[in-house]
């Protein structure tokens, strides 16, 4: 019944949680790893401090390890955070007084000051609190309770978890994937010139005004990733052998650089696969790679494409992105528009090059398909 108490009570609990078995693994065992190590270490440093190990660090280790790719859990969060509500809780416990409202007053301060120095981290709240009611021993050991058992448990742990994180092949420090446009100017990514916008993104944040456990950054990735595997799923039907060109212009390895440029010009292309025998490909060459070299530097000298000694080996880029006929289109889009290709070999499962796409190919093909009844 929609309005029983246990419908209603249902309302209280979280939604399922999509953590993986292993992501929750690492967390217990990067947890256990972690407050053991800053244990150990902080006894061995802190021999004559009583105590030399904070209950805090247990919410640190949950965060370190069990959510990494979160803001609050970022190396300056964590060491920031936990410092500077330590110096909080105890300059309000030497000004104030040893009582549980001069614990409150500490921990409130603690987050007012996190805020404008970005290192808002959950359990700096309760160092300011122990700071204040831990005990007579914390009490007495005053400022020196932020330079030692604090900074020294929160470097441990930090040291820790970056060990960990980066073994795990986990992106820690996490930092936002750079999608600057490779033009080098303001503009967006083509991809993000239609749909969700960072403008966008930043009013719906702003209007909602509330903390959220994710960054922009992460968020903006997430919302574009979701609406490429929506756009897949509409045009996920067309693979490449189905707009694909068959008739391949190619260039042999073995040919001098200047055969490559009258192909490139008698057929109004802007590059050419390289192949070996068999027609297996081992490069690319285009139009741009005969003024600018590898190292992104205009060519010196007489046009590259007169010089009669120079080979098609010291033109080519042999790291080339390829396509398989089976692969949908839609996953080619954004190397098309934000990588800012023009052509994608195709290849087989010999990696002979069976066929090539265009920009126009492409755009002819979302075009066509855009068409269809229902879209």
């Amino acid at each position: 019944m929609p309005n029983s108490p246990v419908s209603g009570w249902r309302r209280f609990l979280p939604g399922p949680s999509l953590i993986s078995m292993r992501e929750r693994i690492y967390a217990v065992v990067g947890a256990l790893l972690g407050l053991l190590c800053c244990e150990w270490i902080s006894q061995q440093m802190l021999t004559g401090l009583n105590p030399w190990f904070i209950g805090p660090m247990g919410a640190s280790a949950v965060l370190l390890f069990a959510a990494p790719t979160t803001p609050m859990a970022q190396p300056w969060p964590m060491l920031g955070g936990n410092l500077v509500s330590g110096a909080i809780g105890v300059l309000c416990a030497k000004a104030l007084g040893i009582n549980g409202v001069t614990a409150a007053v500490a921990a409130g301060i603690a987050i007012a000051v996190m805020f404008p120095l970005r290192c808002l981290h959950p359990p700096g709240g309760a160092i300011a609190v122990t700071a204040v009611m831990g005990g007579a021993d914390i009490n007495a050991l005053g400022w020196e309770f932020v330079s030692g058992p604090v900074l020294t448990n929160s470097l441990a742990m930090l040291v820790v978890a970056l060990l960990f994180n980066n073994m795990l092949q986990r992106r820690y420090p996490h930092r936002p994937v750079d999608q600057s446009n490779q033009h080098r100017t303001s503009d967006p990514l083509p991809s993000k010139r239609l749909g969700i916008s960072q403008s966008d993104l930043d009013a719906v944040l702003a209007a909602r005004g509330e903390v959220l456990d994710i960054s922009k950054s992460d968020l903006e990735a997430i919302l574009i990733a979701a609406e490429h595997r929506a756009y897949q799923r509409r045009f996920g039907d067309v693979s490449c052998e189905d707009i694909m060109s068959r008739d391949v212009v190619k260039i042999s390895i073995d040919a001098p650089a200047r055969e490559a440029w009258s192909k490139l010009a008698r057929h109004k292309i802007k590059a050419i696969p390289v192949v070996k025998d068999d027609d297996v490909l081992v490069g690319i060459v285009s139009l741009h790679d005969f003024f600018i070299g590898h190292d992104n530097q205009p060519l010196a000298g007489a046009p590259v494409y007169q010089d009669p000694e120079l080979s098609i080996t010291q033109l080519m880029i042999e790291d080339v992105i390829v396509a398989r006929p089976q692969q949908p289109i839609v996953e080619l889009v954004k190397k098309f528009s934000d990588v800012g290709l023009h052509s994608v070999p195709v290849v087989d499962e010999q990696y002979r090059v069976v066929g090539i796409l265009t920009q126009s190919d492409l755009v002819a093909a979302l075009f066509a398909v855009s068409l269809r009844p229902g879209l």
